[in-house]
């Protein structure tokens, strides 16, 4: 099953991205209007984040979301076939800010949204910077289209680590110069061990593992926000947002800084972020603990 769906996929990423997005339109109506993939999901979050926008404000935000989520999906597909210069103009980012910590010997945890496209960030990273990238994935369920993101996500070098067995795998790495690659707005899996912040003027629980994480090990932590400039050109820009966190901050602190800055970035491009993942699917109960 595994070739069948690979060959099938790289014969798409053949196409020009000009016919691709074409059929990115088609699938876009499809998706939207006929079989409405997790529309509640996404109003419901919307009208959540956005409580001030009029509901016809919402669906514009949702709509522009659909088209560039099946987009990401299409320009994803094209990573099977396209030249590592294909990515040259078309993601662009101050790599610099990344880059200049490893004549430091400092080792990098970069922290990210769901932002779109941030698999072709992936693949731009590895060619723009020194250190050893490490990409923490979630594994697909279905086991032929995990194997053919897991070769996709990797194309440029990238070591993948799996967020079910990560701090396992990434301790051949620990004392490595490395930047490690978090997606880190998903909702907690043990809510036991998360904290609670205010995210949209809502309590909202986030895991404090990634800050543990960087100040276990005192890695620079690096925010990272991508923009689309148009369709088909994006941008990432790296804010340092410690440059030792084992000296400044607690956990707390640092998730905090983290929450406010991806809450920032979603406001300045509302349709760019994942409103399909349920991340508000939790409700605060005394007791919880608050991160501030």
């Amino acid at each position: 099953m595994y070739y069948i769906v690979y060959g099938f996929l790289y014969v798409c990423s053949l196409l020009p991205l000009p016919v691709l997005y074409l059929l990115s339109d088609f699938f876009y109506a499809v998706v939207y209007y006929l079989i409405g993939y997790r529309k509640k999901v996404v109003m419901d979050n919307l009208a959540i984040a956005f409580p001030e926008k009029t509901m016809e404000e919402r669906k514009r935000i949702a709509k522009n979301f659909y088209h560039n989520l099946i987009d990401s999906f299409i320009e994803t597909v094209k990573l099977l076939s396209a030249p590592d210069a294909f990515f040259e103009k078309r993601f662009t980012g101050n790599w610099e800010v990344v880059d200049r910590y490893y004549d430091q010997h400092r080792s990098v945890q970069l922290i990210l949204g769901h932002t779109f496209n941030w698999e072709w960030g992936n693949v731009q990273i590895v060619r723009k910077i020194r250190h050893t990238f490490l990409g923490v994935y979630m594994p697909i369920s279905s086991r032929p289209l995990n194997r053919v993101f897991k070769k996709l996500r990797s194309r440029s070098g990238a070591v993948l680590l799996s967020a079910h067995h990560m701090t396992r795998e990434f301790l051949p790495y620990r004392k490595a110069l490395y930047c490690l690659g978090l997606v880190a707005d998903q909702s907690p899996g043990h809510l036991k061990n998360a904290r609670w912040f205010y995210f949209f003027n809502r309590k909202t629980a986030f895991t404090v593992g990634p800050a543990k994480g960087a100040i276990t090990n005192d890695a620079v932590v690096v925010f990272a926000s991508i923009e689309r400039r148009k369709r088909g050109y994006y941008e990432v820009t790296f804010t340092v947002a410690d440059e030792h966190p084992k000296a400044h901050v607690d956990e707390n602190q640092l998730t905090k800084k983290f929450v406010q800055f991806l809450e920032a970035t979603i406001r300045r491009s509302p349709d760019m972020w994942l409103w399909s993942h349920r991340r508000w699917k939790h409700e605060w109960k005394e007791g919880d603990k608050m991160g501030e």
